[in-house]
């Protein structure tokens, strides 16, 4: 019965809008494959090697050690984030001053840009030019981390937002997959072309950028912030059906909009200090410090080595293997995420994960003396990184956008979007110091962090599922307010929070 809810329009829609994670996935997995090709081509550059020490294999070991390359190779992943970070505070000020596609549009224009430099990276000086790649990218995977989310949520019916939102996850993966892939050197992983295979997510920029002028403007935007009414009902026709009936969904928009005409415009710090809208706040910040701080780009730091006293012979095809089980799950969570519900989902990825960790820990110290110990961790990375997509992967990109009406909505997800990009950032920073320090131990800092998570979910964050915005604003509302709640509506919340 939900397929008779998704019109060729709004599929058109929501997949040219997830094109622009795809991007941030491809950008995320694109850097790792051809590390020493392009880490060699820094030290030819700064003079460190000569073409011909690069056919000397000492030769370019000890010129990878050196200390300026190892800063400018840090720098050439690190900016992507910090592009991120720096990005995603101004997507609440675009989101509020600019319709959803004419945004996503004009923030394609930095990809572009950012593939061109890493286009050119061999014929200039590579190291400045990659890192100035990385950054602009960066900068328009923030932007376009906090657009998509609004533009789908806004766009879908109540009864399929959970799964089209778990398409931007979808297509994350996707963009890992595809990336890692590209990155053999039997195809672009080569001396030759690497500068090729890490300027290609300039085509799905080029490629959105066509569709984009295709989609429907978001209704919600169209009436509740410029009051169009007849746009409105027409992106509504085009997005359900030209014979659908628009009154339900434009009374929902009517009753947000007078909602929003009582608020004053809400910034980003408003939003941090205002009592109305705290534990939203805390649980939006909370669902995606959940995400990151799980572990997840940990378990992909560390499975190499896993693989490695696996005995794997070619530990970078489990690496994609790894990345073919993450497209499997995400595709499987956008088919429970509507059955099932956002919160339970949640928890059960997260306590999945925990477990792994803990069987990942006891392969990894018991491996040295039962040498088939190595294969329970193994089997472990597989499955953590299914139990993520499960629920941990997708549900914070658009259950930030179901949490906060259409005046909040934009600080929400920039603020939010933020703490994604920095805990990301802090993992990749320091990771590798404590897994050095802690050695086969370090996953117990994540399974402890997993309890706490679950029992964040647990207590404190609501189920969405089939609710309107405005139904999730009131339920905030009377939780701050300190309103007895109903038998039924404890029920609802799966006794998230006591009356």
């Amino acid at each position: 019965s939900l397929s008779q809810d998704v019109t060729a329009t709004l599929f058109f829609s929501v997949f040219t809008a997830v094109l622009g994670f795809f991007q941030y996935g491809y950008c995320i997995g694109v850097i790792n494959a051809p590390q020493t090709i392009i880490m060699t081509h820094y030290a030819k550059v700064l003079g460190l090697l000569t073409e011909e020490q690069t056919n000397i294999p000492a030769e370019v070991s000890e010129a990878l050690k050196n200390p300026t390359v190892i800063m400018l190779w840090s720098l050439s992943v690190a900016m992507f984030a910090v592009g991120g970070m720096i990005s995603s505070f101004t997507v609440g000020w675009i989101g509020e001053k600019m319709p959803r596609v004419r945004a996503m549009l004009i923030v394609n224009v930095l990809a572009v840009a950012g593939n061109l430099f890493l286009a050119i990276a061999k014929l200039g000086p590579s190291h400045a030019l990659i890192i100035i790649g990385r950054l602009l990218t960066g900068l328009h995977c923030g932007l376009s981390s906090g657009l998509v989310p609004l533009y789908v949520g806004e766009i879908s019916p109540i009864a399929l937002r959970g799964a089209l939102g778990s398409l931007h996850q979808l297509a994350v993966v996707i963009g890992i997959l595809i990336s890692q892939v590209l990155g053999l050197d039997v195809l672009l992983g080569t001396p030759a072309l690497w500068p090729l295979l890490l300027c290609l997510s300039g085509i799905a920029a080029v490629l959105q950028i066509f569709l984009l002028l295709l989609c429907p403007e978001s209704p919600r935007y169209m009436y509740i912030k410029c009051g169009n009414l007849d746009g409105a009902q027409k992106s509504l026709k085009r997005l359900r059906g030209q014979a659908y009936d628009t009154t339900k969904e434009i009374e929902d928009m009517e009753k947000e909009k007078q909602e929003a005409s009582k608020e004053k415009p809400v910034s980003i710090w408003q939003l941090c200090t205002a009592p109305i809208y705290r534990q939203a706040f805390f649980v939006a910040i909370g669902v995606h410090i959940a995400q990151q701080f799980s572990g997840i780009n940990a378990i992909f730091y560390y499975s190499t080595d896993i693989f490695n006293k696996a005995r794997v012979g070619q530990p970078v095809y489990a690496t994609i293997g790894v990345g073919f089980v993450n497209t499997v799950f995400t595709v499987v969570a956008v088919f429970l995420v509507e059955k099932a519900g956002r919160r339970i989902l949640f928890i059960a990825g997260l306590f999945g994960m925990m477990v792994c960790a803990v069987t990942m820990t006891i392969g990894l110290v018991l491996q040295p003396n039962f040498e088939w110990m190595s294969y329970i961790s193994l089997t472990s990375v597989f499955l953590f990184v299914s139990f993520f997509e499960i629920g941990p992967g997708p549900i914070p990109w658009f259950i930030v956008a179901e949490l906060f009406s259409q005046g909040p909505r934009p600080a929400a997800v920039a603020i939010s979007g933020f703490s994604n990009w920095f805990t990301n950032f802090c993992i990749g920073m320091f990771f590798p110091y404590v897994a050095e320090l802690l050695g086969s131990y370090v996953f117990l800092i994540f399974a402890f962090l997993l309890v706490l998570f679950i029992l964040f979910i647990y207590y404190k964050v609501p189920e969405t599922k089939g609710k309107s915005f405005e139904e999730i604003a009131e339920e905030f509302r009377r939780r701050t307010k300190g309103t007895p709640k109903t038998g039924a509506e404890m029920e609802d919340l799966g006794g998230a929070e006591n009356a």
